[in-house]
């Protein structure tokens, strides 16, 4: 028996040993099993503690393991619905527990829940081994992909047993055995370092405090910013004086209104410095071993790099589609970007040369100069609960869907708000969506997301409803003040809403085709966003907090004049991160890669970065390609954006934003089908041809 089989006979060992307290539990107190009693079935949220995670996964391991041994122990001839539908159907339990343990701990960092991720990391990563790689199942499987036009398959049935075939092979089926047990040790190694890389960057966002105690050094900064910023230090036992952080509604303002240069330097210092300090959260070795070992496990599956391996089940298909996008992009975003830093350095004169910290402060004092429209002027008209009614509004317009609040459900956090979306006949239940918009600084990881406590399928015959989520940090509301979003808070609140629509459109029969490519599963979140800022919808949502008057129309012919505005930074920031993700992931021996020299050789030697503009995410806080998920992936914004922007002139060509009829077919052609078409087809059956780059060039004023 080699060490492999041997730990994991260890383990499972131990997964009995406790079947015993489990199964006690499972009717009784901890609350990940067993049947749900609670409204739609959701988590009960406020019954689960951290102690009940661990037992429930262990019963949830065993239970998947039981159902795979079930299939490949089988006496009957493989068939797709003994085997193909099986393996589809088995983890139910898991895959519970999953949604429910990493949906909690990404919005509630806990300390425990973040020791017991580090505790399961290594095990889910030798449980999903140990079925990938399972000779038994893939004979099975392969079996009936060898002969799949023979087997009278439907569409989704084909496409299922297609995908399942490719994803074992992907992931070592084929392999000998000596090397499987080396993928199995690259994969357990790589999921501990994302792991790790993560938590790091969580201690080390929370971590960082800018502390002001002279009133003076204020300056510029808006009211709202200043009170959130006393009440933090309140809860720091700092009371009279003023704390900022790392997290987005802290640093961002910060840096765009802050009149003392000084402090906006050691804000933005601190926020690029993230993992980078030489301290026990320091990722810059991290990475190296991380990237190493993913392009061992590429090379080991027979592919040159880790970028080819990401890419072959993508659209893009090859690194050199990538880097051909992003370079179409780049050279127009450097003029405009160019034009933006000679126009701060105008303002500023011969004072200073115009710095990083610098960039988002004069942007802002430019904004107010040309268009004389200023956020702190907008702001009032985005209070968050309007503007998610204007969200449901839109919606209703495009689909006539409907959202009702839930009252008396489980919550996931005591700020989350539940809705039951129901279809146009006001009757159809399409799913439960929670809402959970504000930051908690060092509690709920960084960003915003739309994540799912259970994906949609069927029972049988009998649609069983999603659950999604909606988790932002916007700037929570201070007492009985109002919580005001900016422009870019409120974009985010719509891409994040057309993922959710995404979950509750989907109509598939099997979890294994649920799943679109990561560079097209942007598409239906960005094009959400074009709906945000146009004037029908700012007439029905965007109303005074305090008088409920309707947004002013030269307020709005103001932000469209303006829509274009800094498109340069923001688009060379986003390439800049792009780029940085994809070259390390197509390196040749990054075993020897010294992270600042190769970042600082990809962004600013290579491409000529403008020295003033950061990328969006530098490497040793690079969450979305470090900790997993956009891995050789970050460049899929910017890919599914061409699709968007050309997809949007489908309804803009009708004449009618809201055209009815085009959003029947982007819900049936894009939003239902899940993975079951080619991502392309899925787009063309939509559009009616390929997309052209042209309009994302004419949205963000580069053409």
């Amino acid at each position: 028996m080699n060490n492999f089989k041997m730990t994991h006979k260890l383990i499972m060992t131990a997964v009995i040993a406790a079947a015993s307290l489990v199964s006690a539990m499972a009717h009784g107190s901890n609350p990940l099993l067993g049947k749900r009693n609670t409204p739609y079935g959701v988590p009960s949220f406020e019954k689960i503690k951290p102690e009940h995670y661990k037992p429930a996964f262990l019963q949830a391991m065993q239970e998947q393991d039981a159902e795979i041994k079930a299939i490949t122990s089988s006496k009957e001839k493989a068939s797709f619905a003994n085997t193909v539908a099986a393996l589809d159907k088995s983890g139910g339990l898991l895959r519970s527990v999953s949604a429910t343990f990493f949906g909690i701990s990404s919005a509630q960092s806990a300390p425990e829940l973040l020791a017991l991720q580090t505790e399961l990391s290594p095990l889910l990563s030798k449980h999903n081994d140990l079925i990938s790689m399972n000779d038994q199942l893939f004979e099975r499987i392969k079996s009936l992909y060898d002969k799949k036009e023979q087997l009278a398959l439907t569409k989704e049935q084909n496409k299922l047993l297609s995908d399942l075939y490719k994803s074992f092979v992907r992931n070592g089926a084929t392999l000998p055995e000596a090397k499987k047990d080396q993928l199995k040790k690259l994969n357990e190694e790589i999921s501990g370092l994302q792991n790790k890389f993560a938590q790091n960057m969580l201690a080390e966002t929370g971590a960082f405090q800018l502390i002001i105690d002279n009133k003076e050094e204020l300056a510029g900064l808006p009211d709202d910013l200043v009170a959130a910023a006393a009440i933090r230090a309140t809860k720091a036992g700092k009371e009279g004086s003023w704390i900022f952080g790392l997290d987005n509604p802290s640093i961002m303002p910060f840096l765009q209104f802050a009149d003392s240069r000084e402090l906006r330097e050691k804000m933005l210092t601190g926020y690029l410095m993230r993992c980078n300090n030489n301290n026990d959260k320091d990722n810059k070795e991290l990475i190296v071993r991380l990237i190493s070992l993913r392009n061992e496990k590429a090379k080991l599956l027979g592919f040159e790099n880790f970028a080819f391996l990401a890419l072959d089940d993508r659209m893009a298909k090859k690194p050199e589609a990538v880097y051909e996008l992003l370079d179409q992009i780049w050279t127009p975003a450097k003029v405009v970007a160019t034009q933006e830093a000679a126009d701060m350095q105008d303002m500023i004169g011969s004072k200073f040369v115009l710095q990083s910290w610098d960039w988002r402060y004069y942007s802002e004092k430019i904004k107010q100069e040309k268009f004389n429209l200023s956020e702190e002027e907008i702001r009032p008209y985005f209070e968050a609960n309007n503007v998610r009614d204007g969200i449901f509004w839109v919606c209703q317009q495009l689909f006539d869907i409907s959202f009702t609040e839930l009252s008396n459900i489980p919550l996931p956090h005591p700020d989350a708000r539940a809705f039951l979306c129901k279809d146009a006949d006001g009757k159809t239940e399409l799913g439960i969506l929670y809402i959970d918009l504000f930051a908690r600084p060092g509690f709920k990881r960084g960003g915003a997301w739309c994540g799912s406590y259970r994906t949609q399928t069927y029972d049988k015959t009998k649609r069983v409803l999603p659950i999604t989520t909606i988790v932002c940090n916007f700037t929570a509301p201070i007492g009985d003040k109002a919580a005001l979003l900016t422009m870019d808070e409120t974009e985010t609140f719509f891409h994040e809403f057309g993922h959710a629509l995404h979950n509750l459109f989907k109509d598939v029969n099997y979890y294994g085709v649920a799943g679109v490519p990561r560079d097209f599963v942007e598409l239906p979140s960005q094009i959400m966003e074009h709906w945000a800022f146009q004037p029908q919808s700012l007439h029905k949502y965007a109303k005074h907090y305090q008088t409920g008057e309707v947004i002013p129309q030269d307020l709005i012919d103001k932000m469209e004049k303006a829509s274009k505005f800094g498109q340069g930074f923001k688009t060379m920031e986003y390439l800049g991160a792009s780029y940085l993700d994809m070259d390390y992931h197509v390196a040749s021996n990054p075993e020897k890669i010294n992270i600042l020299d190769f970042e600082n050789q990809s962004l600013y030697t290579n491409r000529g970065l403008l020295s003033q503009i950061p990328p969006r995410y530098r490497s040793t806080y690079f969450q979305h390609t470090m900790a997993g998920g956009y891995t050789a992936g970050y460049y899929s914004y910017i890919w599914a954006e061409v699709l968007d922007a050309d997809g949007f002139s489908a309804f803009e060509e009708t004449g009618n934003i809201f055209d009815k009829a085009t959003a029947a077919k982007f819900r049936k052609y894009v939003l239902a089908p899940g993975g079951i078409d080619d991502a392309m087809d899925m787009y063309v059956n939509f559009r009616g041809s390929k997309p052209s780059i042209d309009a994302l060039l004419k949205n963000r004023g580069l053409k």
